[in-house]
């Protein structure tokens, strides 16, 4: 059973930093890409960034390029998700999940899972 288990997330102020974590289990870790996205209140899941197999490769959601950076250990089975400078606007419960379907580079929930409880991150003013 394939099971990704969220943590780090917390509230902080604008302009801080947080390292969210992903642990994974039940599956090959190495052989997926990983994805993290986002979901604020009343909208719709939104990607975030997503990482290569290796992790020598990675994409981003405009809003976060420059701020967020995605990496993985393979040996750990555990993608992170390093974020800086926070916005209010980054406010959301963040989850990770597998590429299942889709080539790399898609941004659609649709091709990712499974997804698990998520971690709630809150940026105040």
């Amino acid at each position: 059973q394939v099971q990704l288990v969220e943590s780090g997330g917390g509230l902080v102020q604008a302009g801080g930093s947080l390292r969210l974590s992903c642990a994974a289990s039940g599956l090959t870790f190495r052989s997926y890409v990983m994805g993290w996205f986002r979901q604020a209140p009343g909208k719709e899941r939104e990607f975030v960034a997503a990482i290569s197999w290796s992790g020598d490769t990675s994409y981003y959601v405009d809003s976060v390029k420059g701020r967020f950076t995605i990496s993985r250990d393979n040996a750990k089975n555990t993608v992170y998700l390093q974020m800086n400078n926070l916005k209010p606007g980054d406010t959301a419960v963040y989850s990770c999940a597998a590429l299942v379907k889709g080539l790399y580079g898609t941004r659609r929930p649709a091709d990712f899972g499974p997804w698990g409880q998520g971690t709630q991150v809150t940026v105040s003013l």
